[in-house]
């Protein structure tokens, strides 16, 4: 596997830290990758590089501010930050040059990326690959958030952490506090679902202890566009961790029909 072409660009004022994978946004498409709420370039491992190769594409990762080596992110967050964020990524795609693109959207990652499909229709974005995404804000999401302060200072979550974030503790609690305001029980994008006109692949696990089916169904029921499901049984929040070979094999021969247009045969499969 080559060695991705790391380093970083700056957006709306903001250092941001990012690799790449495989050809030039001029030479190929591109999938562009967004993190989870606890994620950044290095942790989503070789697994942005082997899509791209099978795929034939490019592959653009990035921290947000505040994640891994970007600058920190102004504070406090608010709590519409996902909304900000989708604005970045638009200024992301333009300052790399990404004229066709892709984007597999992990968690908050698979939100932004749902924003952004809404409010900027006349992107370079053709199509979404949804992990794990949110809609609106479930029980079980803020129960199992949470727990996570105290699994940080107990136990070696905060050292795992710390290897890809150069402030961890503010990654870590800028994050839990957001997303565990009593106001932050409101949050929903499911407004923006239609006009959310682009082909999407949902890709979630049966045993997501921080979201539930009823965020995939809220999808399918009110996207614009045409949705494709793949459920991977008895996995948690980050199929392409857990089950990386069967996601990459599933993002990887939808991505190839949405490119080639020559399928319109569903993916619809328990793995």
């Amino acid at each position: 596997m080559e060695t991705p072409r790391a380093g970083w660009m700056t957006v709306r004022g903001a250092r941001l830290e990012h690799a790449w994978h495989g050809p030039a946004a001029a030479d190929a498409p591109t999938i562009v990758f967004l993190h989870e709420g606890l994620g950044s370039v290095s942790t989503w491992r070789g697994f942005p590089a082997r899509l791209a190769e099978a795929c034939g594409c490019g592959a653009l990762v990035y921290a947000r501010e505040g994640y891994g080596r970007s600058d920190p992110a102004p504070l406090p967050r608010p709590t519409e930050f996902m909304h900000d964020e989708a604005a970045v990524l638009d200024a992301v795609l333009r300052e790399a040059g990404v004229r066709d693109a892709i984007l597999f959207g992990h968690s908050d990652g698979a939100s932004i990326a749902l924003i952004h499909a809404a409010r900027f229709p006349d992107s370079a974005v053709r199509a979404l690959v949804l992990e794990a995404p949110h809609v609106f804000v479930e029980d079980c999401t803020v129960t199992s958030i949470a727990r996570l302060p105290e699994r940080y200072r107990t136990t070696e979550m905060r050292t795992r952490l710390a290897r890809h974030h150069a402030d961890v503790d503010a990654t870590f609690g800028r994050w839990t506090e957001v997303w565990l305001r009593p106001e932050f029980r409101a949050w929903s994008i499911a407004e923006l679902l239609p006009s959310v006109c682009l082909p999407a692949l949902v890709i979630q696990g049966d045993a997501d202890e921080y979201g539930t089916m009823a965020q995939v169904q809220a999808i399918q029921a009110a996207s614009a566009g045409p949705v494709e499901v793949v459920t991977f049984a008895d996995t948690g929040h980050a199929p392409h961790a857990e089950q990386g070979d069967a996601v990459l094999d599933a993002a990887a021969e939808w991505i190839r029909r949405i490119l080639s247009a020559e399928s319109t045969e569903p993916l619809a499969r328990l793995t």
